[in-house]
């Protein structure tokens, strides 16, 4: 697909949507988060691909938000092979991805290549925070979904 800005998500299987927001890199060079919030949106990552176009799409949102409650990406562990994440474009068309994997990485250890490198094809990753430590209170971990484009 021709490069085209996402606009908003959805994840039928487990009742997701989300308006999409542009976000980029802290002066750290660490990817920017989202607001955090009740009903805060997800956000996608500008320096990648738009979703449709070859490579790696990527999607950033919460976990879980300020006070407790679930966040925008809650139940992304329950999406299971061949659950279809849908991503609405500013062109006006619907790119489709099937999820064929789900994978925790440390933070301190996470794997950039295998999540933002090259792909053959157009392919959306979907990062939230994981492996939540009651001690200090922060998540020591990311959860990332694998997708890759079945229909445009």
């Amino acid at each position: 697909m021709a490069a085209s800005p996402p606009v908003s998500l959805k994840i039928p299987s487990i009742g997701t949507r989300s308006e999409l927001l542009k976000l980029g890199l802290r002066t750290s060079g660490a990817l920017e988060v989202p607001p955090d919030g009740p009903t805060a949106p997800a956000g996608w990552y500008t320096g990648s691909p738009t979703p449709g176009e070859r490579g790696p799409a990527v999607l950033l949102g919460h976990v879980n938000a300020v006070g407790g409650g679930p966040g925008v990406f809650a139940n992304l562990r329950r999406l299971k092979g061949g659950d279809t994440i849908q991503v609405t474009r500013a062109d006006g068309k619907t790119a489709v991805f099937e999820f064929y994997r789900g994978e925790q990485f440390a933070k301190d250890a996470f794997p950039s290549l295998t999540v933002y490198g090259d792909t053959e094809g157009s392919e959306l990753r979907v990062i939230t925070c994981d492996g939540y430590d009651p001690a200090t209170g922060l998540f020591d971990d990311n959860y990332v979904v694998f997708a890759k484009l079945v229909s445009a």
